[in-house]
């Protein structure tokens, strides 16, 4: 029978949401968000409490509104404390509009920084960061989503026309750290790719440095975002770029003026080490060469095109190699064949994609833009709390996916008792990351340690 008061399902959002409170996550939703002429007036009302509300339920793995109501179940009301419903919730997401989104992302630049002084959330960054942007097209059904449209997907390999909402997302990430979302920004599902993605960059790069970012920052972008005005936010920012340009007939030009001489072998799936060379016997190789993009407009940009060639599978008995061809456009001063891996690491932003996915963004709740707006961007703000989490439980929790760090921290069933008035967790015995539970508790709650029974 569903009828005990004292059992907690999530034990573990009591370090997390006190991890929020360490960083002032409350703090900036009350000083930032103003909603100043409500269509329902206590819909307004309260709106931090009622946030931080939405984004305990989202690290839990909340995907609609609705499902926030587990944080009111058996005794997590009593834990939590300040719990509100669903539908408060709702109201308050529906008297959100574009300029409210836009305060809610100064919260999530703002607790990014915060989250950073309290956590080693970025290791790596005295040396360099990386900033990558991509959007994704999250499909919707019915008619009545508002800025719902048709854009193109990417589905097994094929562009794919869907309906749908397409949020824009910036991130940072170290060569040791899994990415953090920097911005996100709710748009139409028939926004090109690139539409504002200069202005996301500057303030994804002003962001890094707030969160204590000091070497050299690198831009990471596909096609869409090849373009006159990113490459100037990045000159602006003092930051490198490394943008992959798409094949016209100046690139295609340029490719076929490097001389076979200029190949190099590169580490590739597949590629072995020629035991009396040293050298990789690959079917990939790359090269570089000097190209001047967007020589038609007023601000043309001169570096290094860096082309890796690989041999199509589709013609495997050729009589002479078929090459596929990938440029990117970079200033960095890596060597090409790093340059090379360097940038293909910017598929990295494909994992926050998929934590996404799996979570807060497997659908859009309302049919409101607005209130879609301020979803998506508490879904970013419990993305990077549960990442700092993860980051103090150590070990290999600090680079795991949310889904990961849901099912072994957040998800511990546990008894509330209250002997002498003292609330006490008795947590289940053998649980397999009780060591992980414990350094997050430590950490941020203290001694002494709940009871483990």
């Amino acid at each position: 029978m569903f009828d005990d008061d004292h059992l907690v399902s999530l034990a573990g959002l009591v370090p997390v949401m006190g991890l929020a409170e360490q960083t002032g996550l409350c703090g900036l939703l009350s000083e930032k968000v103003r909603i100043g002429q409500p269509r329902i007036t206590s819909g307004s009302a309260n709106p931090a409490p009622k946030l931080a509300t939405l984004i305990a339920g989202m690290c839990t793995g909340a995907d609609s509104i609705d499902d926030i109501d587990v944080l009111r179940a058996g005794g997590m009301k009593t834990l939590l404390g300040g719990v509100y419903a669903p539908s408060t919730v709702g109201t308050l997401l529906r008297e959100f509009g574009f300029g409210h989104a836009r305060q809610l992302e100064s919260v999530l630049r703002g607790h990014l920084a915060a989250l950073c002084q309290r956590v080693d959330l970025l290791p790596g960054a005295d040396v360099r960061a990386f900033v990558d942007i991509d959007s994704l097209l999250r499909p919707v059904y019915g008619q009545a989503k508002q800025g719902a449209s048709f854009g193109y997907s990417k589905v097994a390999g094929r562009q794919v026309l869907r309906k749908g909402l397409s949020p824009l997302v910036t991130t940072i990430s170290t060569d040791l750290a899994a990415p953090v979302i920097a911005g996100m920004r709710l748009r139409a599902g028939k926004a090109g790719s690139g539409k504002g993605a200069a202005r996301m960059i500057a303030q994804a790069i002003v962001t890094a440095r707030a969160a204590g970012v000091t070497g050299q920052i690198l831009v990471r972008a596909d096609s869409a975002y090849a373009s006159t005005s990113v490459v100037g936010a990045c000159a602006r920012a003092g930051a490198y770029f490394s943008l992959v340009l798409p094949k016209n007939t100046a690139v295609t030009a340029a490719i076929a003026a490097i001389p076979d001489t200029a190949w190099t072998a590169v580490r590739y799936p597949g590629a072995v080490i020629d035991p009396d060379t040293g050298a990789w016997i690959s079917d990939a190789e790359v090269a570089e060469t000097t190209y001047t993009a967007f020589a038609s407009s007023r601000r043309p940009v001169t570096a290094r095109l860096i082309v890796r060639r690989v041999k199509d599978a589709r013609y495997p008995d050729a009589l002479f190699p078929v090459w596929r061809y990938h440029p990117f456009f970079t200033n960095s001063t890596e060597p090409v064949a790093d340059a090379d891996i360097t940038h293909r690491r910017h598929a990295i932003i494909e994992t926050v994609f998929a934590d996404l996915i799996d979570g807060p963004l497997a659908h859009m709740p309302s049919g409101h833009f607005g209130a879609n707006s301020a979803w998506v961007l508490c879904a970013a703000l419990a993305h990077n709390l549960l990442r700092a989490t993860g980051v103090i439980a150590g070990k290999r929790h600090a680079v795991a996916r949310g889904a990961t760090l849901r099912r072994t921290i957040v998800a511990v069933p546990a008894r509330l008792a209250r002997p002498q008035r003292k609330p006490i967790l008795h947590l289940p015995r053998h649980w397999p990351w009780a060591n992980a539970w414990l350094r997050l508790w430590d950490n941020v709650i203290g001694h002494p340690q709940p009871a483990t029974t």
